[in-house]
Order: structure tokens, then sequence, then C-alpha cells
């Protein structure tokens, strides 16, 4: 399964936000034994498939490379290529009983999948905090290479690293990358006598030159997930503490008063002058401890002081400049209190032939809908950099359905919009990577470079950080008092 509601920035902490968070995590190496011990378990969910609730059995995702078993209430993902079939880190529980449509929802520490039966031999997936659905077809029972323990000696492992790429990742070809040529130059290095650093090192080599935010590799050591490497585009800004500070210090000199602040302040509201709101979203995750609907909830309270009388409001601002992402789910949230009528924010298919990395999933269509809160529907800019990833780029691409339209101000977004795939590799190694795209109407992608802005600025460059300046913000105001004007003679 993917991951979308667990939080994501754009370096190295890719790996370690959506690894750490993913919670009831089965370490590879031992969860191969269970594998092993699949005959049984296989036979026990056939039977209880004939005589139990419809979602008993065994499923193989649409796309993906996983397959879904689902025994006694316990859910359990295996990742599979044409010749490996590793344990997934997904298990999850049965929360309470099947709805009245037969949907059963199944839980991950703070993180839940609902799972909906269509039917004998089909089912439809909807993970909260995650937009859109995936299709589960049903499957006779495990595949035979998930019911033995997979290999882990070096080459077994750069080869299952290699043939998750080559069934999964879409953009080889926007990349201009011939994966086939990087193997042939890699698997040189490979021997029995490889050691655990030495393959780190092949495998951080072949990831690199993707330059992709949504790529990362992690050592499992002592069953917990450390990050080692993770993408990003070239030349892209990198947070650190210190940009963080000097950034809010810039816009705390325009504001009118301090920043009202929520979720641990990952959300701050405030007021800029000539009536214009400022709503800053530093993630799209991790408001609160508890699950999704928990982080609505925050999320609700910061937009309910942000718009108590949106009719005083002659513009309003949103900053995703330091935003790596998140829940999409939540940016639609956002995106649903700025329009008072539906519109499409986006397609979304995921890579669905192993062997053909042009064939997609049927694209499943992601509405904005007006939500029944407060709403602005005045002139919005959007403040974005290259820092903004993710979830933080769907928010835009969310936005740019949105009539009026929303000015986007500052530099181009990193150019990451698929949720993950958590791919475990051996009981030393996991990897992360995309296999999704997000379209717009006319079936246009913006992975790679990224979302332009309507108007560049300069963007946390160090001359603007020590004078304090922030260009961005300051040309937000000057449009949105341009469009209060326009409205004023018309």
């Amino acid at each position: 399964m993917t991951h979308r509601g667990i939080g994501r920035a754009v370096a190295a902490t890719v790996v370690t936000a959506v690894l750490a968070t993913t919670v009831a995590v089965a370490a590879p190496g031992a969860a191969s034994a269970e594998g092993a011990a699949g005959a049984p378990g296989q036979n026990r969910a056939q039977a209880q498939g004939r005589q139990g609730g419809p979602l008993e059995g065994v499923w193989r995702m649409d796309g993906y490379g996983t397959v879904v078993s689902i025994d006694g209430g316990r859910l359990t993902t295996y990742d599979v290529t044409a010749h490996s079939c590793v344990p997934g880190w997904v298990t999850a529980t049965q929360a309470g009983p099947p709805g009245p449509d037969g949907t059963v929802r199944y839980v991950m520490g703070n993180n839940a999948v609902a799972l909906t039966p269509k039917g004998r031999n089909r089912a439809v997936d909807r993970e909260e905090g995650g937009v859109g659905t995936k299709d589960l077809n049903r499957i006779p029972a495990l595949p035979p290479l998930c019911t033995t323990p997979a290999p882990n000696d070096p080459l077994a492992v750069f080869d299952r690293f290699w043939e998750d790429f080559e069934e999964n990742y879409p953009f080889f070809a926007a990349k201009g990358i011939d994966w086939h040529a990087v193997r042939d130059e890699q698997r040189r290095r490979i021997t029995p006598a490889t050691t655990t650093e030495q393959l780190q090192d092949v495998l951080v080599d072949m990831l690199r030159p993707l330059g992709d935010a949504h790529t990362g590799l992690a050592r499992i050591v002592d069953g917990q997930p450390t990050p080692v490497f993770g993408g990003r585009r070239p030349g892209s800004t990198v947070r650190t503490k210190e940009l963080t500070t000097r950034a809010g210090q810039a816009v705390a000199a325009q504001l009118t008063g301090p920043e009202q602040l929520f979720a641990g302040g990952k959300l701050g509201v405030g007021r800029l002058p000539d009536d214009v709101g400022y709503l800053r979203v530093g993630s799209f995750d991790g408001y609160t401890d508890g699950d999704y609907r928990s982080q609505v909830a925050e999320l609700d309270r910061a937009l309910d002081a942000l718009l108590a009388d949106p009719d005083r409001l002659s513009g309003l601002v949103v900053d995703v400049r330091l935003n790596g992402g998140g829940s999409d789910a939540l940016g639609l949230h956002i995106a649903a209190r700025l329009t008072d009528r539906p519109y499409l924010a986006y397609r979304k298919v995921a890579r669905d032939d192993p062997a053909d990395p042009t064939r997609f999933t049927r694209p499943v269509p992601v509405p904005v809908q007006p939500s029944d809160g407060e709403h602005f529907t005045g002139p919005v800019a959007l403040l974005t950099s290259s820092i903004s990833a993710s979830a933080a780029e769907t928010f835009a691409q969310a936005l740019m359905g949105r009539s009026p339209h929303v000015t986007r101000i500052g530099e181009n977004t990193q150019g990451v919009y698929s949720d993950v795939l958590i791919k475990p590799l051996s009981p030393d190694f996991a990897v992360v990577l995309p296999n999704e795209e997000y379209l717009t109407r006319d079936g246009t992608t913006f992975d790679g470079p990224g979302i332009t802005p309507d108007l560049r600025t300069p963007v946390y460059s160090p001359e603007e950080l020590a004078a304090l300046k922030d260009s961005a913000l300051s040309t937000a105001r000057r449009v949105l008092a341009e469009d209060a004007r326009g409205e004023d003679e018309r």
C-alpha cells in the first residue's frame, strides 16, 4: 500500500517520516518466516473466504506491485516483482464490524485503510488521509514466490532493488535514464563478498542521478529504519532551522500582529495590511498525535480563525514555501473552504504494467467539493518554493482549477506528486519510490520541473533573509491590492 497521509520532507526525511510512522511493521527477515509458513495460512484464508466475510482471502492490487492477504481480521501485504516476493511493511487489524455495504476499516496505529467489496472478486481500497481509490482483484492464493523466504545475498538484494524500480517507476524516460544500462554498469560491482556498506554505496549511486525527492534508501538497524539517502531536484533549497527562523521573521515584519498558532506551530493565521488574510501551512501532517479525523479538526480550528469574518477579507495569502508534504486530503480540505462550487482538482493514475512504463491504471478523478464551513471566494495568492513538495504540490495543483484564478508567486515547486511506495529489500534495507501521476484535465503532469509560478520572485535568498526581506509576500500584497482596486472600479 502507498503512503500519503504520512508526513515527508524533501531530503532524507522522506524515508524517516514515512517509515518511522508506519506502525505495526514487520521486519522483513522475520516476516519471511511467516511467509514460509504461508501454505497453512493460505489454506486457512481460502477456507475463511468461503465461510467468512467477502474480504477474506488474497488480493492483487492494480498497479503498486502489491498483494494483500486478509485472514481473520488481519491485513498483511506482500511486495511482488517478476522474480521476488517479500513481506510488505503494512500489517493492519480490523477495527469494528463491517459497514452496511461491507466496508471494513483496518487500522495501523494512527493510520487506517477502508476496503469495500464490489461483488465476489473485486474490492476497492481507500486510505484515510489519501485521495482517490485503488482496485483489488481476488486471486486464488499467494503467489508461489511468497510462500518461501526470499534470498538476501548481495546480488539478490541488488536485483530486487533494480526490479522494484523497473516495474513501478514511471519517470525514467522523462529523466533521460537508461535503467537497463545502469543495472549492467552497477551489477558488476556486486560479488558474494560485497558488504552491507558497499551495497549501500551502489544503491545510492543508482538513486542519486534520478534527482527525485520521492526516492530514498533506509538502513534497518535493530528493527528501526534509519535514512541514508533522500533524493532532491538539483538546485533545490534545503530547509534548515536557521532558514525557517529567518523566514518567519521576514513574514512577521509584514504582518499587522503576531500569528495565531495551531497544530503545534505547523499552521499560522495572521493579518496583513489592507484586510488581507495570511495562512501559513508548514506541513500537511502531524497536526495532532491522533488519527486523520483529529488532524482535520485541528485544521478546521485554524481555518475558522482565518475565516471568522470572510466578508471583511479583501484577499488571502496562502504560504506553503516551507511545506514538505503530508496528506493530500488535508490540502483538499483547505481548497474546499476557498470555493463555493465543485470542480476537478486532478486525476490520479498509477503505473500498471511491469513491462510497459507507458501503461497506467484507469484515471480516478479527485474533486474539490465546497465545505459546509465559512468560505472565502475572493482573490487568493499562493506562495511556493522548491521546498514545496508532495502534498504541498497537489494542493497547488488543486487550486489551479479554482475560479477566480489563484496567483502563484515565488519559485517552481519541487516536482514530486505521487504517493510513495515503501519496498523492503532485505533485513538490512528498505527503499522508497513513486509510481503515480497526478494529471490535469488535459493530461499534463508537473513531475520533474514542478508547478511554475505566475510571478517569479526571489525566495529565501541569503540577501533577502539577511535583510528580513520577503519579495514573494510583498508581491502578493501588491497583486491582491490591485485586484481589490479593480473590483472597486467595477
